[in-house]
């Protein structure tokens, strides 16, 4: 599906360190979906990662520098709050370290829009997904994480924390309004999804390939690890004030 065009698009790419990375992801996101519109929220300490994206010289294109770095749910809930502003209708999310595959995207546009879904999620754990040059450790502490998740939060997905992700606009408005106060790091991710499925909003999954990053430096560490734990019991919260609320359907 090389050059096919998906107009409305946005997607924004959370960036910390990936001067290596950044510019080759984007050519290649670019040979796929043309027409959309990328914005990268960057927290590196430097300024590599945004001097490599100003090379490339595309209008479509949009670079973020913060200050300190945020974690990675507070840069996609920035990078979906400036998209909006430019009226994209459905916004992806992925990793600047080619762990997702750029030419999946408008094949997860598309069954979006097929399914009428607000969040799709591209999971590492159905039968037909597959994951490459991943640690065994790291194996087992994703899975004993998803699972303690999958079970404290029972929303029907197998898979929380990867985040190759597209959302609806109706999607994209409730993470910027409610999403982003539980917590640093990874936590918005189960933060958004709660968020969504329990306002009755349609979620859904597909099987991907995911590939431990090659190059760069990895963004997770043993504070967003503990982060994480220690957040899970106030998306638990978030949870049970939404079924009070009765926004569940």
């Amino acid at each position: 599906m090389e050059g096919t065009s998906h107009g409305n698009v946005g997607i924004v790419i959370p960036s910390y360190n990936e001067s290596d990375n950044i510019v080759p992801l984007i050519e290649e996101i670019v040979r796929y979906m043309p027409d959309a519109l990328i914005v990268v929220v960057d927290d590196s300490l430097d300024l590599q990662t945004v001097a490599a994206v100003k090379t490339l010289r595309l209008p479509q294109v949009q670079v973020i520098h913060r200050h300190e770095k945020g974690g990675r749910g507070s840069a996609i809930i920035e990078g979906i709050r400036w998209l909006r502003g430019k009226e994209c209708g459905i916004i992806v999310e992925m990793d600047a370290d080619f762990s997702h595959p750029p030419k999946q995207i408008p094949e997860l546009v598309s069954y979006l829009q097929k399914k009428k879904l607000d969040l799709l999620i591209a999971t590492r754990y159905l039968p037909e997904s597959r994951v490459e040059n991943w640690p065994f450790s790291r194996r087992i502490f994703s899975k004993c994480s998803n699972w303690l998740t999958r079970h404290t939060l029972q929303v029907p997905v197998s898979d929380y924390t990867n985040g190759f992700r597209v959302y609806s606009r109706a999607a994209s408005d409730i993470i910027v309004e409610h999403c982003g106060h539980r917590g640093t790091g990874f936590i918005p991710l189960s933060e958004i999804l709660v968020s969504i499925y329990y306002r009755g909003l349609l979620v859904g999954e597909v099987p991907t390939v995911f590939v431990n990053r090659g190059r760069g430096e990895s963004s997770l560490n043993f504070r967003e690890i503990k982060n994480a734990l220690v957040g899970l019991w106030m998306i638990y919260a978030l949870k049970q004030e939404l079924k009070r609320q009765k926004c569940w359907r």
